[in-house]
């Protein structure tokens, strides 16, 4: 098990000024791993609201703690990632010793590590309870545009991973905007039963509002209902069933990922250390 009594953990997210929805799955994730006693604090910073990632770097007692170990709650590498965190926070590579003696690990993000792949087979399986997955496609939804790259190749890989492991029909990456569209969903799938599980750490105006108008399930005089489209399953298309979850970053075992990349990290570098 993993235990970390000399370490704090910071939990970066991107957070927003618009929906307040943005910062509670990093706030929930931090509880939970603050409720198992793995570190001596763990904290939450944000680029978008409060704590700032500036103000981040105050937060954790430089009597008690030696280490502070920063995991990104983001699905994919990115400027954010790369630039914005490291630039905010004064990280100059994986390891950064502050002048306190505060070693800073920074982490991997959340969305790049394997146990995401199990995430959403599970997340897809208890959306759709019961389905024969021989007769369903997945269909896994990020944003698309240049804007958002990184998160479309994330999105690919994940698809193309559970693809060869087997289990659905059909796997398929689609994007909101650009090809393969999750609007053509009906053209781009053959099977009966369709599970759409969105690519995003948080629930808000596109996983609640504009996936399901594209996807059909709700028209523009329901975009105020907000939670209930997660909850009116499964939704009967042109004699087919639609199922549709919440988005990935919004499940509690994401606690689970959020510890295996400080594991990781520590397991990389000591690996690294040992064959130097």
């Amino acid at each position: 098990m993993l235990q970390k009594t000399d370490s704090g953990l910071l939990i970066i997210g991107h957070g927003s000024t618009v929906n307040p929805d943005s910062s509670a799955p990093t706030l929930a994730h931090a509880v939970e791993i603050r409720r198992r006693k793995v570190f001596v604090d763990v904290a939450c910073a944000f680029w978008k609201e409060e704590p700032s990632l500036r103000d981040a770097m105050f937060l954790f007692s430089q009597e008690t703690i030696r280490q502070v170990y920063v995991v990104p709650n983001f699905i994919s590498e990115g400027y954010f990632t790369q630039t914005v965190i490291p630039r905010e926070l004064e990280l100059d590579g994986w390891s950064t010793l502050r002048a306190s003696g505060q070693v800073w690990k920074y982490c991997e993000p959340v969305g790049s590590h394997p146990m995401m792949t199990d995430l959403l087979l599970q997340r897809a399986r208890e959306v759709a309870l019961g389905t024969k997955e021989a007769e369903t496609t997945l269909l896994i939804v990020a944003h698309g545009t240049d804007m958002n790259e990184n998160s479309a190749v994330a999105a690919k890989r994940e698809a193309e991973k559970i693809r060869e492991l087997g289990p659905y029909a059909d796997v398929l990456n689609v994007y909101m905007e650009e090809a393969p569209r999750v609007s053509d969903w009906r053209e781009l799938t053959r099977t009966p039963n369709v599970v759409v599980v969105p690519f995003f750490i948080s629930d808000g105006l596109h996983s609640y509002e504009d996936i399901p108008v594209l996807l059909g399930v709700a028209g523009e005089q329901s975009r105020q209902r907000g939670g209930d489209v997660f909850h009116r399953e499964p939704y009967k298309i042109d004699n087919r069933l639609l199922f549709y979850a919440s988005s990935i970053g919004t499940d509690r075992r994401v606690a689970d990922v959020i510890l295996a990349q400080v594991e990781a990290l520590d397991r990389e570098k000591l690996h690294a250390s040992a064959s130097s």
